[in-house]
């Protein structure tokens, strides 16, 4: 019997509704890195884009546990001389509420063109609504 590979033309997409309130921050991103490779369905093909689309709202009240909103620090380089620039979370969440969760589905998608094609098919927002009614997301439970 052959492995059954998925072709692009046969992914049907849906769309689902996450409620970040309350919820674990790196809980949920390992949730939706999971929808956003396509690891939920049967026929689940490493190399294709089969997941579906997230939206996620309430980005801005999800939690982080122990020390970690004082503790835990985002960085990134100019690739300058000196150019390392830190900021903590409690102060990232201020400037922009959807980055760290943005950024810790970022790290458990692949790392090449496909992963960044995967990252497209997820909407953050701070608050309660969203702009995807008429794509009629059903709400998933995390």
């Amino acid at each position: 019997m052959k492995t059954y590979a998925v072709k692009k033309e046969e992914v049907t997409k849906k769309w689902y509704l996450i409620d970040a309130k309350n919820e674990v921050l790196g809980r949920v991103a390992s949730q939706v890195a999971s929808i956003l490779k396509g690891k939920h369905k049967a026929i689940y093909t490493p190399h294709v884009d089969m997941g579906d689309n997230v939206i996620i709202i309430n980005a801005d009240k999800v939690k982080v546990t122990g020390g970690k909103p004082l503790k835990k620090i985002y960085y990134r380089h100019s690739g300058y001389p000196g150019g390392l620039k830190a900021i903590s979370y409690q102060e990232m969440m201020k400037k922009d509420p959807t980055f760290a969760l943005r950024h810790a589905i970022k790290g458990m998608l692949p790392h090449n063109r496909l992963g960044r094609k995967q990252l497209l098919n997820v909407k953050i927002y701070a608050g309660e609504n969203h702009p995807h009614q008429a794509q009629q997301p059903e709400k998933l439970e995390i």
